[in-house]
């Protein structure tokens, strides 16, 4: 059996700017990146256009067993053109941190893939470096003007900001920088997260135009004074020179998949400790271009499409046309108790079991008012009775399921998943709502999600929580929308917890205000901002030989 990389560097790739042509972009839209990269320059754009309609493809709760929702995604899109659909896909950017670690790349799989491969999962267009260089630009502005007298009255001690790096390196979670005496600044603690971890992602992600990049960034909250008064980037005055450095990294990139369907690869926030989705701008962009736009949003459903709904519409002023779940039967099934070394073994029970997890995830996105069809990633030790189970459980919740065979047959295997997504959107209307209203209090949003998405019957705020709730209130923070930072592989903040768990209560461990974003994260459990490497990386498979070939991306 070929590998991903394999089957991805026998393809031949077309000229980007054939892709271009395919969404009617003009070569003076284009900024090139080799032959096969792009970025788009949206100023050359028909903003008055109509937009296309939006599918938002989404998942169960992931499990080692699999679920490839960007497979899917990637194989959606080429099937909607293979039944003479204009479509567009919009993904989201990997980070270096899991193509290195454990969790792979983020370009999909087999014959859904976009392409070039090895470039998406590497450096790409210098995005990830661009905002880490911001953030560590901020970072170094921020000692630089303690040092020099600090004029704000920043407390060191108070500083919430921290460096980041685009890899998993759990040494530098925790760090003191400043040591070697007057000349090397002030000591102080500080630490590093993961890239796609910053606020400055979040707000790429979020912003609309270069103007609200600057006016976003100016909001970033990076500590307090003495006082206990807020510090913000615009009091440092540097929201220029931080948009500077973006300037080329908030402009959409444009690649293929390997049937040649333009694909808009932009922004990476990670859905378990940020909002999962690419940027309001790559989005925006297929949708004036393509008729038909697939997206993704980050693990499962009550992670990332929950922050797509009720974070990233507002921001996008569309709402989806409809929902696409994935799952695969052998994850059902480890949802349903069976170990993963008993996956391969026919199990109807186990799948009726397993249920209960897709089923929630149904109905959770039916109270957006949103159509929504289930997609099965298919496996060879997939049984024909365990579909049938399958289907008829999806029938009693009136939602249409299609199997796809995209890893093996790209978008022929994406036909009927597609035809039954166009059906959806011209058959059910989308009546969209979001879960809550801004002003209700940060409590009240907590609890909406914990009950409504997670099923969960309380939640429990530290003692670090509620004083900070208190103080977000003074400042009237707390009319802003929540994004929940937890484990992606449970309805609970306990990732032990499969299936549909009830009856438990969530732990709220502390905030995080993010002001440029528009958001304040919610800290559960031990979920960490900055990851770290399993005993066997990804990276010990990674090599290239003396042609420039890689080997071992997956």
């Amino acid at each position: 059996m070929k590998s991903d990389i394999e089957i991805a560097q026998e393809i031949e790739l077309k000229p980007i700017q054939e892709i271009a042509k395919k969404v009617h972009l003009s070569e003076d839209a284009l900024e090139l990146y080799g032959k096969y990269k792009a970025k788009i320059d949206t100023k050359q754009l028909t903003n008055d256009a109509d937009l296309g309609k939006l599918v938002l493809v989404t998942a169960i709760n992931p499990t080692p067993a699999g679920e490839g929702k960007s497979t899917i995604s990637i194989g959606l899109a080429d099937g909607l053109n293979q039944i003479n659909k204009n479509a567009v896909i919009a993904l989201r950017e990997p980070s270096l941190g899991p193509v290195m670690g454990v969790k792979g790349g983020a370009t999909g799989g087999g014959y859904a893939q976009v392409l070039p491969m090895e470039d998406i999962n590497l450096h790409f267009t210098g995005d990830m470096h661009a905002i880490t260089t911001a953030n560590n630009a901020l970072s170094a502005l921020i000692d630089n003007h303690i040092h020099q007298g600090n004029q704000l009255n920043i407390d060191p001690r108070r500083l919430i900001w921290k460096r980041v790096v685009d890899l998993n390196d759990r040494a530098l979670r925790q760090v003191v920088v400043g040591l070697g005496g007057p000349l090397q600044g002030v000591p102080r603690e500080d630490g590093f997260d993961i890239t796609v971890a910053s606020e400055i992602m979040a707000v790429l992600c979020l912003a609309t135009d270069i103007h609200n990049l600057k006016e976003r960034l100016s909001h970033i909250l990076i500590g307090y004074t003495y006082q206990r008064e807020p510090v913000t980037v615009g009091d440092l005055k540097v929201e220029g020179a931080l948009a500077l450095l973006l300037k080329d990294a908030i402009k959409p990139n444009l690649v293929q998949t390997i049937e040649g369907t333009p694909a808009i690869v932009h922004g990476g926030p990670f859905a378990n400790i940020a909002h999962g989705c690419n940027s309001v701008i790559a989005t925006k962009t297929a949708l004036i271009l393509g008729d038909y736009v697939v997206t993704e949003a980050g693990f499962g459903a009550d992670l990332g499409a929950e922050k797509f709904l009720d974070i990233k519409v507002p921001n996008l002023g569309k709402a989806p046309d409809a929902v696409v779940i994935v799952a695969t039967i052998r994850a059902l099934k480890m949802h349903g108790g069976v170990a993963k070394s008993e996956l391969a073994t026919e199990n109807v029970e186990a799948v009726v079991k397993g249920f209960a997890n897709l089923q929630r995830h149904i109905q959770n996105l039916q109270q957006y008012g949103l159509p929504v069809v289930v997609a099965i990633n298919e496996f060879v030790t997939d049984t024909e009775a365990e579909f049938l189970q399958l289907e008829a459980l999806c029938q009693e919740e009136d939602v249409t399921i299609r199997r796809a065979s995209v890893w093996a047959n790209g978008g022929l295997g994406g036909k009927a998943l597609a035809e039954a997504v166009v059906e959806a959107i011209e058959t059910k209307e989308a009546n969209y709502h979001r879960l809550y209203d801004d002003s209700l209090s940060i409590e009240e949003k907590v609890q909406t999600i914990v009950s409504k998405i997670y099923g969960g019957k309380a939640v429990s705020f530290g003692a670090k929580a509620q004083t900070q709730l208190k103080r977000f209130a003074q400042h009237g923070w707390d009319k802003l929308p929540v994004c929940m930072a937890k484990t992606q592989y449970s309805f609970s903040d306990n990732p032990a917890l499969l299936g549909a768990p009830v009856d438990f209560t969530v732990t709220i461990r502390e905030f995080v205000p993010k002001l440029g974003a528009g958001f304040i994260v919610a800290l559960t459990g031990d979920v960490m901002t900055m990851p770290g490497l399993p005993k066997q990386p990804a990276a010990l498979n990674m090599d290239i030989d003396e042609n420039g070939r890689a080997t071992g991306l997956f």
